[in-house]
């Protein structure tokens, strides 16, 4: 293997790198958008719930 295709093996493994890379940290983004609205969600839900216990023992 002479320099210049060991350069460029070299720019083409940075480059997939780099790609996966970005790629994962977009994924880990909409994971940290999709957690929070699971936890928006369970919140409401325990207030809905909650709510509930109350007009029940108050009736």
């Amino acid at each position: 293997m002479n320099i210049e295709e060991f350069e460029l093996n070299y720019r083409n493994g940075i480059d997939d790198t780099l790609n996966q890379l970005q790629t994962a940290v977009l994924l880990l983004a909409q994971l940290e958008d999709r957690i929070t609205v699971i936890g928006q969600d369970l919140q409401n839900l325990s207030q809905t719930v909650e709510e509930f216990v109350t007009q029940q023992r108050d009736e």
